[in-house]
């Protein structure tokens, strides 16, 4: 079997994955806040409008100053059928045995459709307005560590037990509540130090990775490979994020991009916004890097990755886009899938108006594709 053989059987082992995103309020790069801080009303109409696109999940983002992601995403649950939650969590700040019965309870009442985003990594002055005690990175990912065991075992384990570790202990812990699937609630986890990868060898079911080249996420799915193997666990699914820029035409479709890059600039410039020393976040630090080194060629990588926007505001998260016709984003998806991409977490600069975008001129036409692929690739692997 070729290695190329191999990357694409371990990508069929994991089915074609759409996430989008809810936030509390209607607010982009491009767009200032419009309503309350918790907008029912939007949060329901983008909910449901990725439900209706076929979207299987939405995320859901955790911030120190946000609304919490946990109730939120009960609401989504609440006013959907079918659509999936994923609630960024950051370990540190909750007891691991709390976390693991209020995620399981509403894994219950949605009845399965409960995934957690775990985010360890963010900047000091983040963490700090939470509380945080641990500030070296290798030592949060160490707690992230611990505390995914305690989760993994209040999720599982039919007998009180105890753990003892550096960051956390119990006693005769256990929870009645598990739960809705055999098969757990899934876990995802992200970052680009060692330290992550370590963590994600442990624990991932699915490993998160920012829109970056085709060479940098080669070289990352190939660390966490091996991460897993080291750990003797089955390989995780792998999630790209990226925010489409969709048009008729290719070139509508750059002109498109130069509108947002320009409204997004202008933006930060009210705020006074000035992108200051590099983040702390070794993705982020990826990101800038690729979006600086193309600068002068209009921040453009591979076939149609834009990297502009991370270059603007310092790769504040998922900040990359691929740009063209909807024919051509989708081809360029299947690039990514080829190395290994299952999951696309995907969301526009105008968040309602572009997931219905996504749902009626992307998602068919990616999962159509991947449906012609996967008899090659079956013969392939055999």
């Amino acid at each position: 079997m070729t290695v190329s053989a191999t990357v694409s059987a371990t990508a069929s082992a994991h089915p074609l994955r759409f996430v989008g995103f809810v936030g509390n309020h209607n607010a982009s790069e491009i767009i200032p806040r419009q309503g309350p801080v918790v907008d029912r009303d939007y949060i329901e109409t983008v909910a449901k409008a990725h439900e209706l696109g076929g979207f299987d999940a939405v995320l859901q983002a955790f911030h120190s100053d946000a609304p919490d992601s946990l109730q939120v995403s009960q609401h989504i649950t609440g006013v959907t059928d079918r659509l999936g939650v994923l609630i960024a969590h950051r370990p540190g700040f909750q007891a691991p045995t709390i976390l693991a019965r209020q995620f399981a309870t509403l894994d219950q009442l949605s009845r399965g459709r409960v995934a957690i985003n775990v985010i360890t990594g963010a900047e000091r002055s983040e963490l700090a307005r939470d509380g945080n005690s641990v500030d070296d990175k290798d030592d949060r990912y160490a707690r992230t560590s611990e505390f995914l065991d305690i989760v993994r075992a209040e999720w599982t384990s039919e007998t009180p037990f105890d753990y003892a570790g550096k960051y956390y202990r119990v006693e005769q812990a256990f929870s009645q509540v598990k739960p809705y699937n055999a098969s757990g609630i899934p876990v995802w986890i992200a970052g680009a130090s060692q330290a992550a990868i370590d963590v994600a060898g442990r624990h991932a079911d699915t490993f998160a990775l920012w829109g970056e080249t085709h060479e940098q996420v080669r070289e990352l799915l190939g660390r966490v490979r091996a991460a897993v193997a080291k750990a003797g666990r089955p390989q995780p699914a792998f999630s790209l994020s990226l925010r489409p820029i969709l048009a008729d035409t290719e070139e509508a479709a750059w002109a498109k991009a130069d509108a947002i890059h320009q409204k997004a600039k202008a933006l930060l410039d009210k705020t006074g916004f000035r992108r200051g020393d590099l983040p702390s976040n070794e993705g982020a630090r990826r990101l800038i890097a690729i979006a600086d080194a193309a600068a002068d060629k209009g921040h453009r990588h591979d076939k149609r990755l834009w990297t502009a926007i991370a270059g603007l505001t310092g790769a504040k998260g998922n900040s990359t886009s691929l740009v063209g016709t909807p024919d051509q984003v989708a081809d360029a998806l299947l690039d990514y899938y080829d190395l290994g991409i299952t999951t696309f977490l995907i969301r526009g600069f105008d968040p309602l108006p572009d997931a219905i975008s996504y749902g009626r001129e992307l998602l068919p036409r990616v999962r159509r594709l991947v449906a012609e692929r996967r008899p090659a690739q079956a013969a392939a692997a055999e």
